[in-house]
C-alpha cells in the first residue's frame, strides 16, 4: 500500500502531509493519507500502547472527513476497548 504504514509499525511519527491527528474520533486517532493513481485513501488508526488499530479505511473524495466515518469509528473503538 504505501511505505508510509511501515515507519507508523516502527514507530515513527508522522506529520502533515502523510498523517494529521484525528481528536474528534479519539485521543492518539490519526488519518494516514495515501494516494494511488486514481484514489485517494485514508485509513484511520489508532496508536496503542501495544499495537497499532486500524479502525477505518476508505476512499476520500472531498477535505472534509464525513461524519459517518467518523461517528463509525468512535463506535468501533468502543466496542474494541470493551473487550
Amino acid at each position: 500500500m504505501s511505505n508510509m504504514t511501515y515507519y507508523v509499525q516502527k514507530g515513527e511519527s508522522l506529520s502533515m502531509p502523510q498523517s494529521r491527528p484525528m481528536p474528534s474520533i479519539s485521543k492518539r486517532c490519526h488519518e494516514l493519507r495515501i494516494n494511488d493513481e486514481s484514489q485517494t485513501w485514508r485509513i484511520i488508526y489508532r496508536l496503542d500502547e501495544d499495537a497499532i488499530v486500524v479502525v477505518d479505511v476508505f476512499a476520500k473524495k472531498t477535505n472534509k472527513t464525513p461524519d459517518a466515518v467518523i461517528k463509525r469509528c468512535q463506535k468501533r473503538l468502543k466496542q474494541y476497548d470493551a473487550i
